[in-house]
C-alpha cells in the first residue's frame, strides 16, 4: 500500500464516526500533491447539500483527530468541502446513484477517434462500465477510463 492510499484509508477511518454522528456522507477522501503543497481533501454529502457550517464542523472534529492521531509525515493543507454537482464516480455507490443517468466518460486513449463519450450509463462492474450513446451500447474497461461523471446539460 503507497504512502498515499494510506493516508487516505487512515482518514477515512477517522472520518467514518463524524460522518455517521452527523448523518453525512463521506464521499471520498484524497491526498493529493498541487504546486509544491500536500493537500488532505476529504468531500462530504448529505441530503440538502452540504454548507459552510457543515465543513466547519467536520474540518475541526477531523483536524484534532489528525493532531492526536500524528500519522502525516508531510505538511499539508486540511480540505474539507462539497464534492459538486460534476463529482467524479468513483465508488459503486456513485454507480448505483448514477444508473440510467446521463454521464461523460473520458478516456487515456482515443476510441474509435476519440476520448470522450456521452451517454446514459446503463451497467458497472468492477471491470467495466456500460452506456448507451443512442446510437449504440459501448462498453469501457475501467482501467481505460480516466474520468467518468455526470453529464450536465447547460441548455
Amino acid at each position: 500500500m503507497s504512502k498515499r492510499d494510506t493516508y487516505e484509508s487512515r482518514t477515512e477511518e477517522l472520518l467514518l464516526p463524524i460522518m455517521e454522528k452527523n448523518q453525512f456522507e463521506l464521499v471520498d477522501v484524497e491526498y493529493v500533491k498541487e504546486g509544491g503543497n500536500w493537500y488532505l481533501r476529504a468531500y462530504i454529502d448529505k441530503a440538502g447539500g452540504i454548507n459552510i457550517d457543515d465543513c466547519e464542523l467536520v474540518s475541526r472534529a477531523l483536524s484534532d483527530l489528525l493532531d492526536k492521531e500524528d500519522f502525516i509525515e508531510d505538511s499539508y493543507i486540511l480540505e474539507v468541502s462539497s464534492p459538486g454537482l460534476l463529482r467524479p464516480l468513483k465508488k459503486d455507490k456513485d454507480f448505483v446513484r448514477n444508473m440510467g443517468k446521463e454521464v461523460e466518460v473520458r478516456c487515456f486513449k482515443m476510441i474509435e477517434g476519440s476520448k470522450e463519450f456521452v451517454g446514459t450509463l446503463t451497467a458497472f462492474d468492477k471491470e467495466c462500465v456500460t452506456i448507451e450513446t443512442g446510437e449504440k451500447e459501448m462498453v469501457f474497461a475501467r482501467k481505460e477510463i480516466a474520468l467518468i461523471r455526470p453529464a450536465i446539460d447547460f441548455d
